[in-house]
């Protein structure tokens, strides 16, 4: 081996050597808790710029301080994280929406006060803890590696390690100290983190941001690991850091020649791209940072304020309006993450690339050095350059399809880092630009005035993507993605929309921003404030452009009238807060101005209520107050049997919550129609008589609110009291159980006219009697011949356990299909493959003798074939009239008054509609899934285990929609563990066990064999 080679190879060492620390504090830390530490460069920046302190400022000797920095205060802060920061959010429930963010917190945290306690510049001086020889370095790797392998595979510890990591809750159950195991988990890999810094100070530049970075691209090793494997994470960094080093041998020329030089310069950079999108995503829990509840509503004239706060930089002069200039700029930029974080639910650590490629084409184009074009006025080129920045967030919109949580912030991340290092950083792109402003703002007041403008265009385009069928459609696709799909919304190519969104408007920012500073700066939009700027946008309310213009102002003013690093300080502690604080410090202000406008409410005296009867003209309808939570109206969707084929409510009846109080108050002026109680201060609302009488067989049942379990009113269930009514509906049997047998009823079914429906789920509204017409659809026109899914000779498999062996299955039209079995028979992956989340190995799934087999979730349902799910997949943000409109939107038919059958037929038609999914009970949010399956007219319904979380009077009345959709030709496929529902519903069963159908037929017989029927 020659001379060089060799000095190559042991600088590689070293270098590997240090990544290798680094990989294996990640791993440990992952292993023990979970979490990525996002932290981990900037905790080794912290122990470096201790360790320089003690020794150079203080005077300390190196081992003292090297004690003391290592082995107090690297430990420490990894207990100090795990107490304070992620203890907490594991007890809240361990969202790693909420952890990712904390992780970045405290990153950014601990960046802005290094830079407040030691300033922003470049250290040189840092002390040698080792030699230059990488041997010792090596061999505390070996050591490290091998005794925390030993410990992890062979101690009681490790055994407690990886049980917490498996199911912490299920090991807190067996007598595991979980704190303990997570405290010991986080205090390691803080040492390695210090450790890291110390021996990696003495070689690059100590500074606040530079040394961070360096040790976050470094986490390709851990990814490469797949975050478990401790050998692996060593080798890879060992034999990236020797081929860092032996590629500076090369020395090509030509045009490729700052590539390649750039590339041997960051190879694990290279490594780390690679890693995080070639490779299979590693953190395949959702983390999309979403709140878990509804945005409280913005106060009125708010943005009258924020108006006229952005007008005030017009009256200033000289410096402050010159640092005013930045603000509408960076509101852009972060108005980008509203768009693909906050209404899109989708993790994005680079914008920071966007906005920077924003202003670096807008300079080439205006200095007519972008290849290809000309030279270009400034206000042309920023135009240009959002055109041509807009498709490259492909580059993180085509992994965001496949990756979600941790992988896409990974992905993203190595983006950012990628355009940073590989573009901003090289002297062929950046070298001699200069950027001007457009003719005619050439001074700051004018250019505010036009930055003004942008801003407004930004914000109306925001607006755009937040509003109306699209931002229903990214709303729903952030709060519950699965759903989203089976509701037919077309996820990838909105995640897709989302990104390129995003980096269209984060270009046109990073543009203005560039045009503002009269330059183009590559430290202004480097990696570390993409993090900035995420966790900024996200603390302060991600789904809200008054928190992004907010964040802009506050970040723009902290820097610019303090020292530098207080801005990321006060980010960093409200991200760390972010566990406390779900949907971030404005949403949780709102909330609680709501609430006390709640509590000061005026109520009036006797007095005052008579005398606003005397003034209030008579013909005005009382205000209502706000309806209980799972509250629905007075009159109940029978009415859905009132319209003519197709057609949507009469013009001149009421929808929503005045057609309730109409309801309400023909009720109280008597006649057949009973009496209703309306309003918080009566009582729930009941109807009476024949005028909505539910017609089953020809036997009249009615139905009325009752109480669903949590101190609400859900209305689609009849009362406890009234349960002979239910038994009317359903015939007595031969075996002494209510409902008919499946065969007769079928074919009562089939003698019924076919312009009539055979049950009317609920009873209609109080009111005039409806015209006497035969009676609709209950979801819509329906073809003579309903098409019938089939599954041919299914086979799936999970590693070595067979799911499905060769299964077949019919599911006909107009019939109640329904699959049981023990947990583990296959049900769930049948479930599956039918519905487009699973693709089988081998076999054929039909639909109308069209092979679907190989279409998406989305795609199925937008032919007919609609879902619900065993755990409610309802999007929460969104009302309850949002929720299903998603469906109607998404469907297979544009039907305009689908929304209006689909709320009436389950009940939801009342004030219910306008109330957010988030905290209604569970009876409600059941029909909420399934009014949203059937607003988009669907052929075939799947329902998982739809009983599941309901009681009695719900579960009737569920059973009652479900017979009333096969009447009307819909084929119905029911996996259920509830084996009474499944004998008085289903018309054939269908018995699973080991992935196979051991029993089909009717469900007297098939349930009778088993000793299930009567029981």
């Amino acid at each position: 081996m020659s001379s060089l080679t060799y000095d190559l190879t042991l600088a590689g060492l070293s270098v590997g050597s240090a990544a290798a620390l680094t990989g294996i504090g990640l791993v440990v830390t992952y292993r023990a808790t979970g979490v990525l530490n996002f932290a981990h460069g900037a905790t080794a920046m912290v122990c470096a710029y201790v360790l320089r302190q003690c020794v150079v400022e203080w005077g300390w000797p190196l081992w003292a301080g090297a004690t003391v920095t290592l082995l107090v205060l690297a430990p420490g802060i990894g207990v100090v994280l795990e107490r304070f920061v992620f203890r907490p959010l594991s007890v809240l429930g361990g969202d790693p929406a909420q952890t990712l963010v904390a992780s970045i917190g405290v990153f950014v945290l601990l960046v802005g006060g290094a830079a407040l306690l030691w300033g922003q510049g470049a250290r040189e001086d840092a002390p040698q803890l080792v030699p230059d020889e990488p041997w010792g370095q090596l061999a505390v790797v070996v050591v490290l590696a091998v005794g925390v392998g030993a410990v992890i595979r062979w101690t009681r510890f490790g055994r407690e390690l990886r049980a917490v990591v498996d199911d912490r809750r299920l090991a807190v159950l067996g007598g595991i100290d979980a704190d303990r195991v997570a405290a010991a988990g986080w205090a390691f890999g803080a040492f390695t983190a210090g450790l890291t810094g110390v021996l990696l100070a003495p070689y690059v530049r100590l500074d606040p941001y530079g040394l961070p970075l360096l040790v976050m691209e470094v986490v390709a090793v851990a990814v490469a690991a797949r975050m478990r494997s401790l050998p692996v994470a060593v080798a890879a960094a060992l034999g990236i850091g020797v081929a860092q080093s032996q590629l500076t041998r090369l020395h090509p020329t030509g045009w490729g020649e700052p590539l390649l030089q750039a590339v041997g310069a960051n190879l694990f950079v290279v490594a780390l791209l690679v890693a995080a999108l070639v490779l299979p995503g590693v953190g395949t829990r959702d983390a999309l940072p979403r709140t878990a509840t509804a945005r409280a509503p913005t106060p009125q004239g708010v943005w009258i304020v924020a108006f006229v706060l952005f007008l005030l930089p017009l009256g200033f002069a000289g410096r402050d309006l010159h640092t005013s200039v930045q603000v509408p700029a960076l509101g852009v930029v972060l108005l980008s993450l509203v768009v693909v974080t906050g209404r899109g639910g989708q993790i994005s650590l680079g914008q920071a690339a966007y906005a920077g490629l924003g202003a670096l084409f807008t300079a080439l184009l205006a200095a007519g050095r972008f290849p290809g074009l000309p030279r270009m006025p400034e206000l042309a080129a920023l135009a240009v350059a959002v055109v041509l920045v807009a498709p490259l967030g492909l580059l993180t919109g085509w992994p965001a399809i496949g990756r979600q949580g941790l992988a896409l912030a990974l992905a993203t991340f190595a983006v950012g880092v990628g355009v940073s290092r590989f573009v901003f950083a090289q002297p062929y792109a950046t070298s001699g630009l200069s950027l001007g402003r457009p003719a005619g703002f050439a001074g700051d007041r004018a250019y505010y005035v036009l930055e003004l403008l942008l801003l407004a265009g930004a914000l109306l385009a925001v607006h755009a993507l937040r509003r109306g069928r699209t931002g229903r459609a990214l709303a729903a696709m952030r709060d519950h993605e699965p759903g989203a799909q089976a509701a037919g919304v077309q996820v990838p190519s909105l995640k897709l929309l989302a990104f390129v969104s995003g980096a269209a408007l984060a270009a046109l920012g990073g543009g203005m921003l560039g045009m503002g500073l009269r330059a183009f700066d590559p430290a202004a939009y480097d990696p570390v404030r993409g993090l900035l700027w995420f966790a900024a946008v996200v603390v302060l309310g991600a789904d809200s452009t008054l928190g992004a213009l907010t964040a802009a102002a506050l970040l723009v003013g902290l820097d610019a009238g303090t020292r530098g690093g207080v801005a990321a300080a006060v980010i960093g502690m409200l991200a760390v807060l972010a566990g406390r604080l779900p949907g971030g410090p404005y949403e949780a202000v709102l909330a609680a101005v709501t609430r006390l406008r709640l509590r000061r409410s005026v109520t009036l005296t006797p007095v005052g209520t008579w005398a606003r009867a005397r003034v209030r003209p008579t013909g005005r309808p009382e205000a209502r107050r706000p309806a209980p939570a799972g509250a629905t109206a007075v009159g109940r969707g029978g009415s859905a049997g009132r319209y003519e084929r197709g057609g949507g409510p009469p013009d001149h009846e009421p929808t929503g919550t005045a057609r309730s109080e109409e309801d309400a108050r023909t009720a109280r002026a008597g006649g057949d129609a009973g009496a209703a109680r309306t309003g918080g201060d009566t009582g729930a609302a009941r109807t009476k008589g024949d005028t909505g009488a539910a017609r089953t067989e020809g036997h009249a049942g009615t139905a009325r609110a009752e109480s669903d379990g949590e101190g609400n009113r859900a209305h689609g269930g009849p009362p406890a009291g009234h349960r002979a009514a239910q038994r009317s509906a359903r015939p007595a049997r031969a075996d002494g159980r209510r409902g008919a047998p499946p065969g007769r009823r079928s074919r009562r079914a089939e003698a019924a006219p076919p312009d009539r429906t055979v049950a009317a789920p609920v009873p209609a509204p109080a009111g005039p009697r409806a015209p006497s017409s035969p009676t609709p659809s209950l979801i819509g026109p329906r073809a003579p011949s309903s098409p019938i899914l089939r599954a041919h000779r299914l086979h799936a498999r999970y590693g070595g356990f067979t799911a499905l062996d060769g299964v077949g299955l019919d599911v006909p039209a107009g019939r109640v299909t329904a699959i049981v079995g023990p947990n583990g028979a296959g049900k769930s992956t049948l479930f599956h493959c039918l519905a487009g989340t699973l693709r089988p190995a081998r076999g054929e799934v039909s639909y109308g003798g069209q092979n679907i087999t190989r279409l998406s979730a989305h795609a199925r349902t937008r032919l007919g074939i609609a879902r619900t799910f065993q755990q409610l997949a309802v999007f929460p943000t969104l009302t309850v009239a949002e929720n299903v409109r998603v469906g109607a939107e998404q469907g297979r038919v544009a039907d305009p008054h689908a929304v209006e059958r689909a709320l009436r037929l389950l009940g939801l038609d009342g004030p219910v509609r306008a109330l957010p999914a988030a905290g209604l009970p569970t009876g409600t949010l059941r029909r909420v899934e399934l009014a949203r399956a059937l607003a988009g007219g669907p052929r075939v319904l799947l329902l998982d285990e739809p009983a599941a979380g309901l009681d009695t009077a719900e579960v009737a009345a569920l059973a009652r929609v479900l017979r009333a959709l096969a009447a009307d030709g819909t084929a119905l496929l029911v996996v259920e563990h509830d084996l009474d529902l499944v004998a008085g519903l289903a018309d054939a069963v269908h018995v699973m066990t080991a992935g196979r159908i051991v029993a089909s037929g009717p469900p007297d017989r098939v349930l009778g064999s088993l000793g299930t029927v009567g029981r």
